[in-house]
């Protein structure tokens, strides 16, 4: 290629009148020479441009769209061999992807006499800084290629290479490499060009491919995750709060069981341990389906659904009471779902209450205060602490900075009280 020269156009030139005949004749050819070339590059892009249409039209699988794209290179640019090599997610490792050697086509199904040299190939790639951002071009011999390279170039007669890397603003993608039986003399500008070309719409069309592959990934992940939500819920709500209603009922009458005959007494026992027994299992297939998740949905859904479950399990009136509520990440939701659901669910079973109240607000500085409070016979001082519902509440209010405060009496009741703000400078991730 021949070397470039800043010239002024001799529309701008303000001396013109000044200039020799020779020199006019020069300054001619020189724009000539420019305007050839941008002729010959603007056809370029153009050719390349309409080759993606029609391999697009003739091919929409991305693979075969590739190896399409390859083949047309080589006829393209008259050339012998090509190849694209791809780095790993952590760019820590680079592999050939597909190539063609001739009329053979070589992918990792069967890379057959290619074994050796592309592994050491991508070695180079990996360690050659240069080759990193600019095109390399390179002789068969070259010795910054790797020996098992050389003699493979010289096997199949190649005397010209050169190597374009794929390259997004962001981060390499890899490279794409043309080989030719042409002396490196006379390699062609306009090969060099077209395999430009080329590479910056492999290098767009790899991203595209990736960011659809990362967007189907994730419409499949999210899809098997509502599922398993939904089944979640259904055994949440159905299997694990129907054995929970029947053991409260049995429990009510286990109390009164020295009335009853001892065998009949023993039969309530052996299904109290039964139905508590399967509520355990049924919450554990909960928490297997949906690992630290409860329910879906914002705070208010949340504590709505829950005390409409607990309602269906005991006759003690439950007013929920829910002011406006600031905005909230997931996680934070779930945490706070929580913990009213276990203050809720002891207060049910063990306050002997005649009214409990759910009390939800924000507060002021975009926090939110919890309150479950109870008329009952309060917590007795020797089981403060101990149970693990208590430390399960004080665990999720820890998770995401909140404060939780227990206040209980005998006979006075108890209110389990969660205040919790938003961390400062920060974003709450789901």
């Amino acid at each position: 290629m021949e070397p470039e020269t800043e010239t002024c156009p001799l529309s701008e030139v303000e001396d013109i009148d000044s200039m020799s005949v020779s020199e006019l004749k020069a300054r001619l050819r020189s724009e000539t020479g420019e305007r050839r070339r941008a002729q010959c590059m603007a056809e370029i892009q153009s050719h390349v441009m309409q080759l993606k249409l029609d391999l697009l039209d003739q091919e929409p699988d991305p693979f075969n769209f590739f190896r399409l794209l390859l083949r047309a290179l080589l006829d393209r640019t008259e050339s012998q061999a090509c190849g694209v090599w791809l780095l790993d997610d952590d760019g820590a490792q680079c592999e050939l992807w597909m190539a063609y050697v001739g009329d053979r086509f070589y992918s990792k199904d069967d890379w057959g006499d290619l074994a050796a040299s592309r592994q050491d190939m991508g070695v180079h790639l990996l360690g050659y800084a240069p080759g990193w951002k600019d095109t390399v071009e390179y002789t068969a011999d070259d010795a910054r290629l790797p020996e098992s390279v050389r003699l493979f170039n010289h096997a199949i007669g190649l005397r010209s290479v050169a190597i374009v890397p794929l390259v997004l603003p962001t981060r390499s993608l890899g490279w794409i490499a043309l080989s030719t039986g042409d002396a490196p003399a006379v390699y062609a500008p306009w090969r060099r060009a077209t395999l430009e070309a080329i590479a910056r719409l492999v290098t767009l069309a790899l991203h595209h491919h990736r960011l659809t592959e990362k967007s189907l990934e994730e419409a499949r992940r999210q899809a098997v995750l509502e599922e398993r939500n939904r089944i979640a819920r259904d055994i949440h709500d159905t299997l694990a709060q129907g054995f929970a209603a029947i053991l409260m009922q049995l429990q009510a009458v286990q109390r009164s069981s020295s009335s009853l005959p001892p065998n009949l007494a023993r039969s309530i026992d052996t299904a109290v341990d039964l139905a508590r027994s399967h509520m355990v299992e049924a919450r554990r297939s909960v928490g297997a389906l949906r690992p630290q998740d409860i329910e879906t949905g914002d705070v208010a859904a949340l504590l709505e659904r829950t005390t409409a479950l607990a309602r269906r399990t005991t006759d003690v009136p439950i007013e929920l009471v829910i002011d406006d509520l600031p905005r909230l990440g997931a996680g934070v939701q779930r945490e706070i779902a929580g913990i009213a659901q276990e203050a809720l669910t002891n207060a049910v079973r063990h306050a002997r209450a005649r009214t409990i109240r759910i009390h939800a607000a924000a507060t002021r500085s975009e926090g939110l205060r919890l309150s479950v409070a109870d008329d009952g016979r309060g917590i007795a001082k020797e089981q403060f602490g101990a149970g693990f519902g208590l430390t399960s509440m004080q665990e999720r209010a820890d998770r995401i900075g909140g404060s939780l405060t227990i206040v209980t009496a005998p006979r006075a009741g108890t209110e389990v009280v969660l205040a919790w703000e938003p961390p400062a400078f920060s974003i709450l991730s789901p």
